[in-house]
């Protein structure tokens, strides 16, 4: 059978088509046997994509300023497959000690019993990485600012030392966006967004990228997605294709709020510290204010000490501020890590119990007086 031809009637529109496939049909048997070789960007089969992934590749490798971009099922799909695609058993893998917790325990649980050397550096190391790359070093994973603890990472000083020993750097950017920072310009090979987060930007759909400018590795990670099966639902493209749409604008509404509320929070007597590198008071400004155009809508604080019981008078109160893990959307988000959670990582940069916020576009006074009266609640209970 044909490939069934398109209508013939003129038609345009400013929404993109949603082309749903799992089988791609060919118009002759060279056609098939050769489908290959229309890999990395054409289509062989809908575990790789149809016409409305290929669209949002190129938009999001356009924002990134790559010339590639493969998506995937989620962030933390994005993160793997990179991983998968390169690192090999008898390779030394480098993870920074801040990065998302998925990627640690997929190379300490999984990696490391495939032969892998996986090793956890500080996130501050800059430069003083150099010390640690091996011969078998093959990859360099950073995130700026890490997860939870928000740490800053001086990109290009990493991207420069891996470069020079030819060892590969992947970079998980979703705190800053494209529009805050780009990794491949700052010498970074792969930039990573989990585009659940400002991409899709309505906390409705789960789906990571992975941008480079490499074609060889385009090819490596085109296949590597084939293999694992990590396909992506055009319906969720097309969701991501019009979060993008108000990108801009939701992130600079939210990290303009962001900002004002993460001040605000400096004042009150139960906020101990603030882990937020766009506050002149935090240890990594200096490399935010070089490097980074974005204040973000995310960061964390560690209250004064008090017991359990005053965290839960914390997270009860709250009306406005919804409790849940994920952030990047329209709605505020409270989440809760315990002390031991820190206490237990390599390099923690606290042993304290950490209350990480993401930014919503409500208003920011509304967020405030839910914020005063969860910190009465907690002090209630001190």
């Amino acid at each position: 059978m044909k490939a069934i031809n398109q209508t013939n009637r003129d038609f345009a529109s400013l929404s993109p088509a949603v082309q749903r496939a799992s089988t791609v049909v060919f118009d002759s048997l060279d056609a098939f046997v050769n489908r290959k070789h229309r890999q990395p960007d054409g289509f062989s089969y809908g575990v790789t994509g149809t016409p409305t992934a290929r669209l949002l590749e190129d938009r999001i490798a356009a924002l990134e300023g790559g010339r590639h971009c493969v998506i995937t099922p989620s962030g933390a799909a994005a993160l793997m497959t990179v991983v998968m695609g390169f690192v090999r058993g008898g390779d030394h893998l480098l993870l920074s000690a801040a990065c998302y917790g998925a990627l640690k325990t997929f190379g300490e649980k999984w990696l490391a019993h495939m032969g892998v050397d996986v090793e956890l550096y500080d996130p501050s190391i800059g430069a003083g990485i150099e010390a640690l790359i091996r011969p078998a070093t093959r990859m360099i994973c950073i995130e700026a600012p890490g997860t939870v603890t928000m740490e800053m990472v001086d990109v290009p000083a990493i991207a420069a030392a891996a470069r020079r020993h030819g060892v590969l750097t992947m970079m998980d950017n979703t705190w800053a966006s494209p529009l805050g920072f780009q990794p491949l310009a700052h010498g970074v090979d792969f930039s990573v967004e989990a585009a659940t987060k400002f991409f899709g930007g309505h906390s409705d759909v789960l789906m990571g990228s992975i941008s480079m400018n490499d074609a060889d590795h385009y090819a490596v990670l085109r296949e590597t997605q084939s293999i694992l099966g990590q396909q992506v639902s055009p319906d969720d493209c097309f969701l991501v294709l019009r979060g993008l749409e108000t990108l801009a604008l939701r992130l600079r509404a939210q990290s303009d709020a962001t900002l004002r509320v993460a001040e605000w929070l400096q004042s009150q007597p139960q906020v101990e510290r603030l882990l937020y590198p766009p506050l002149p008071s935090d240890p990594g400004h200096g490399l935010w204010k070089r490097d980074f155009r974005t204040n973000g809508c995310l960061f964390s604080m560690v209250l004064t000490p008090a017991p359990e019981a005053a965290f839960n008078g914390f997270f009860d109160s709250l009306r406005h501020f919804a409790i849940g893990a994920s952030w990047g959307g329209v709605h505020s988000l409270a989440a809760y890590y315990p002390a031991g959670l820190q206490a237990g990582r390599a390099f923690p940069a606290t042993d304290r119990p950490i209350v990480r916020l993401s930014i919503g576009l409500e208003d920011v006074d509304t967020l405030k007086d839910d914020l005063r009266g969860a910190l009465a609640a907690y002090q209630a209970q001190r």
